[in-house]
């Protein structure tokens, strides 16, 4: 029956493209491409806009300023003057008035005759909006809450014989197409532009202009604005119209509307799919062909999301083979049917939608942010998780962009905290997630703010960090204990004030935590205290034990809290081993007195690149003599330790808070710590010097990278050590998502060429190690390299050959063990993973060559044979 009605209804728009059915798909002129900043939140009760506001400012570097727009989704109804009843009943039709003197036309001529207006309002305009930075004045925004009226419904199935088609998705394709009709009138791409529709779903808003998305925010006024799910993005279409505020993301298909980092290059294919079935994109932009795609095959067709996301980001090649029987036949028939409409290329969508009540035969409304990414993820990505008394799930272009949003709210409200629990990437169209994750705000009975947040893949297996033996902390209640006031050893070192802190930390509360933070910041008056004080910090920060019935993500943000006094501390009196700067224009830059004073630098208020930079700031002060460096509080600033020159050697730079891209790109001999998970595009063209991240490390790690030593605790993104040549030596604890050094070129690992050893395990909160289901989970491992080696613990040899793509498999001799074992050693140093426990197989120890297993280039059979050949006849 679904099918049947599907094709009516899609039979019903062949008016809407009658006139241009001769025309050929218009080509699009080809602009820059580039990444995109997209920012996404799903809370389980509505959060202001103004939340948004720093994770897309730290992204402004992502955009330039022509296009900018946001979406929310579970709006409170008293904010915008109606009912809940209405708000969850009316369709919520937002106008872009280019040209207000055409609305009285639009509304007589696209309103009145097909709705019934149970509201109408709008939203301010800045009376001079040069003074924000605006270039091109914001449309006039006017929001109609509608319902269609029952004799157009009637009118409109007795015409087309959708007798049997259910109410609701009959007012859902007579409102589509009234959109359809609007646009193509007062803005299609090639026609004069004074009017368009932003949004038309139930719970549904759309707001966007030529700009940046946090302009968006400023400019109507939408800092207190509530909603369960927003999504915001920086940056014009790759492809398409541009310089007018209906060619800036979101677009929308029905009741959801996409963002989209990246590009694809198949336009022509997906859209010629779409006029298959009567759909004309009116915008030419290849965002506005993606979220017609996906509404097309989930309102339409009637898929459940599983199915949409395969459409999107089909599984493919190995992946394919590891799914389910049953998985394989139905997504077989889904890409014989859908291939052609498959977005191709690097891209990654972030979807806000509203699923009004009854959809999906599920009662109640239900509010989604769905983050979808590419097969092959050339764009990045990441997931972060918080659940609490109040839940939040969120997804970014980088994890700056979501630490900046957590930040934001846990500065206003005690249950939100400044750190997720759980960061993780998604591995595009594949077996393990299938590269999607959902969140979706389910409100209960009650009331207002009564909701619950669920998280899942795109299975629809469910991803939660709740623990009943570990609340989170509830800072309203938060309250050291001054009648048990802390006393410190002053005798005691850093690290024998760690070991008693760990020991004893399973029986503390939260209170007891902020009785020793508080009593070491007090303390840290003189220099040792203070270096005492930063080092006990450092280690508490980066290191993996037993925390009781505390949740590692708040003590963590305890921590980062105390490291911001201590730092106050020392910017209130510099000393001989500490000194201070910021980013204050006015004040003094210190000079260094004596090459072991370490320089602190307050990375608030620097922006990310460009004339006055973190990065600049801190190539200026080595230029002035300063060795070591603290840099803390970074929020999204990129290419931090870039920018040294040659022979850096006895440089060190320990970096605190969420730092940006390209951090460390082209050291040559400087030491670098990153006190925390890091971002894309890390240690590029990297030639000697020392890299540790205490967590993850993002795409294209060390790409073409020529040297140095790197340690890793945690995971890598796709596609890192492509192209690497030389000597580098890196050890990677958890494991890479695809591409591990492709195109590897750097000489044989027992004449000093470059290695890469890869333990596939995880830590977990309370430092035990755990085996991954498999230490590497995509393809390509090593594939097309000439040189170097990977030495991977796979002790159940659950690798396979058709992982590789010209590497092959070799046993782990003796003298490969004596090379990699120093910097294993090394690594149990940084992280406290011991060896002995990395050889523990299944409880018993086991030697190296049971555990180790060796990836090398693959023999070059046929130059071999040439070889031969030529010496025969020589």
């Amino acid at each position: 029956m679904r099918s049947l009605w599907a094709q009516k209804l899609i039979a019903s728009r062949r008016g809407l493209v009658a006139q241009n059915a001769q025309k050929e798909i218009p080509r699009r002129k080809a602009e820059a491409e580039g990444g995109c900043g997209v920012i996404g939140i799903a809370c389980s009760e509505p959060i202001p806009a103004r939340h948004l506001l720093q994770a897309l400012i730290q992204m402004r570097n992502r955009g330039n300023g022509k296009g900018g727009g946001i979406a929310a989704v579970g709006l409170v109804p008293e904010q915008l003057g109606v009912s809940p009843e209405i708000l969850q009943r009316d369709y919520l039709l937002a106008i872009a008035y280019l040209d207000p003197e055409v609305r009285p036309r639009l509304e007589r001529e696209y309103v009145a005759p097909i709705f019934e207006v149970d509201h109408e309002g709008g939203f301010p305009t800045p009376d001079d909006p040069k003074a924000l930075g605006l270039e091109i004045p914001p449309p006039e925004v006017r929001y109609y809450f509608v319902r269609v009226r029952p004799d157009r419904v009637e009118a409109f199935a007795k015409e087309h014989g959708l007798k049997d088609v259910p109410r609701p998705a009959l007012e859902d394709e007579i409102v589509y197409q009234n959109t359809y009709r609007l646009n193509e009138t007062f803005y299609a791409a090639e026609g004069e532009k004074r009017a368009f529709v932003l949004s038309h779903g139930k719970n549904l808003l759309v707001l966007k202009m030529v700009g940046y998305g946090d302009d968006v925010i400023r400019c109507y006024r939408l800092e207190e604005l509530e909603a369960h799910v927003w999504i915001g993005h920086h940056r014009y279409p790759t492809k398409g119209k541009v310089w007018h505020p209906g060619g800036a993301h979101p677009f929308i298909g029905m009741h959801e509307a996409l963002v989209h980092n990246g590009d694809f290059a198949n336009y022509a294919s997906v859209a010629t799919y779409l006029a298959q079935r009567n759909i004309r994109p009116l915008f030419l932009t290849d965002t506005e062909v993606s979220v017609l795609v996906f509404d097309l095959h989930h309102r339409v067709y009637g898929y459940p999301l599983e199915y949409v996301i395969e459409s999107l980001a089909p599984t493919t090649e190995r992946d394919f083979a590891l799914l389910p029987t049953e998985k394989q036949r139905i997504y077989g028939m889904l890409q014989a049917a859908h291939i052609h409409g498959s977005p191709d290329g690097p891209w990654f969508f972030l979807i806000a939608q509203s699923v009004p009540d009854g959809r999906d035969d599920v009662p109640g409304p239900r509010y989604r942010l769905i983050g979808i990414t590419d097969t092959s993820m050339l764009r990045p990505q990441v997931f972060a998780l918080q659940e609490g008394e109040v839940s939040v799930g969120l997804a970014a272009s980088e994890k700056q962009a979501i630490d900046a949003a957590l930040e934001s709210l846990s500065q206003e409200d005690p249950r939100f905290w400044s750190r997720a629990d759980r960061y993780w990437n998604a591995r595009g169209g594949s077996h393990t997630d299938g590269g999607a994750f959902l969140f979706e705000v389910r409100p209960r009975a009650g009331g207002r703010g009564k909701a619950e947040l669920l998280c899942t893949d795109k299975f629809g297996r469910r991803i939660s960090t709740r623990d009943a033996r570990r609340p989170p902390v509830d800072r309203r209640a938060l309250r050291p204990r001054r009648e048990r006031v802390f006393k410190l050893d002053p005798e005691a070192s850093a690290e024998e004030l760690y070991r008693d802190t760990v020991e004893r930390l399973p029986s503390w509360d939260y209170a007891d935590v902020l009785r020793l933070l508080e009593a070491l910041i007090e303390t840290a008056h003189e220099d040792c205290a203070r270096g005492r004080a930063l080092e006990l910090l450092t280690l508490l920060i980066d290191r993996r034990y037993p925390t009781g019935r505390l949740r590692r993500s708040c003590l963590l943000s305890l921590y980062d809290e105390a490291l911001s006094q201590l730092v106050e501390g020392i910017a209130e009196r510099p000393s001989e081993r500490f000194a201070y700067l910021s980013v204050d224009r006015n004040a003094k830059k210190p000079e260094p007195q004596s090459p072991e004073q370490t320089l602190v630098i307050d990375a608030r208020g620097y922006p990310p690149e460009g004339e006055g930079s973190l990065a600049r700031e801190i190539v200026s002060m080595y230029g002035r003599g300063f060795r070591r460096f603290a840099i803390v509080n970074t929020k999204g600033q990129r290419f931090i330790g870039c920018g040294l020159g040659p022979r850096s050697h006895g440089v060190r730079i320990d970096v605190y808070g969420s730092s940006g891209d390209y951090l460390a790109s082209g050291v040559d001999g400087a030491e670098i710590y990153v006190h925390n998970s890091a971002q894309d595009q890390l240690a590029q063209i990297l030639k000697d010097g020392k890299l540790v991240i205490y967590g993850d490390v993002g795409q294209t790690f060390m790409y073409a990278a020529k040297g140095g030593e790197v340690y890793v605790l945690g995971n890598a993104a796709g596609r890192p050590l492509i192209n690497a040549v030389g000597h580098p030596r890196v050890v990677i604890n958890g494991t890479c998502l695809d591409y591990l050094a492709e195109s590897f070129m750097a000489g044989d690992p027992l004449q000093g060429g470059g290695f890469v050893v890869v333990n596939g395990i995880s830590l977990g909160d309370d430092g035990t190690i755990h085996e991954l289901e498999t230490p590497y989970p995509g393809g390509n491992l090593f594939s097309l390299a000439s040189g170097g080696a990977i030495y991977i613990r796979d002790p159940h040899k659950k690798l396979t050959e058709d992982q590789l793509n010209g590497g092959e498999f070799h046993d782990l001799t003796p003298e490969e063990w004596t090379l990699i074992k120093p910097y294993l050693e090394e690594n149990e140093r940084l992280f406290g993973i011991s060896i002995r426990r990395l050889l523990e197989v299944d409880g018993k120890e086991r030697p190296p060559e049971a555990v180790y297993r060796a990836v090398k280039p693959g023999r070059v059979r046929a130059l071999q044979a040439e070889e031969a050949w030529v010496r025969k006849h020589e």
